[in-house]
């Protein structure tokens, strides 16, 4: 019990988002580059990255579109908000992911944000968009779902 409550403290966003319009076939943890003032940005939990994805540029990998704002009490050294950061991980991997990019409607997203021994560290997944009827399937399951935990509950 507490490890799951070590967890919860060291989990900064997820994107929930994803997992509706996406159908995740991989994950991978990836360590993130990011400078001082991003850092504390990112620990008071003030980073958007709802449109963001991942792209392979010269062997390494990237996060685009990735909002964090900037410190409030930084000085003239802030970061800029929307900047390409690095994503860290092995040269195989990315080999790797880079060729199951080039499937057609597979796409890189981030679906974490969280610490882990005082790190950034974020989980991309490899993705595959879902269409209409199986996003209608996903609301029916979760409905289904809801409604038998209902009647457990009163009964």
């Amino acid at each position: 019990m507490a490890k799951n409550k070590e967890n919860q403290d060291n989990f900064i966003a997820k994107n929930r988002k994803a997992y509706f319009n996406y159908e995740v076939l991989n994950e991978l943890e990836c360590g993130i580059e990011l400078k001082g003032t991003e850092v504390k940005s990112v620990r008071a939990h003030r980073l958007n990255f709802v449109d963001s994805y991942c792209e392979v540029k010269n062997g390494e990998l990237y996060l685009l579109k990735l909002n964090i704002s900037p410190y409030d009490f930084g000085n003239i050294f802030n970061h800029a908000a929307e900047r390409p950061r690095r994503l860290l991980a092995h040269k195989k991997e990315i080999i790797k992911l880079e060729r199951q990019i080039r499937e057609k409607g597979i796409t890189l997203i981030p679906l974490a944000f969280y610490f882990k021994n005082q790190k950034v560290k974020v989980k991309i997944g490899l993705c595959r968009g879902k269409k209409l009827y199986d996003k209608r399937e996903s609301i029916k399951q979760k409905d289904l779902v809801r409604e038998g935990d209902r009647k457990l509950k009163y009964s």
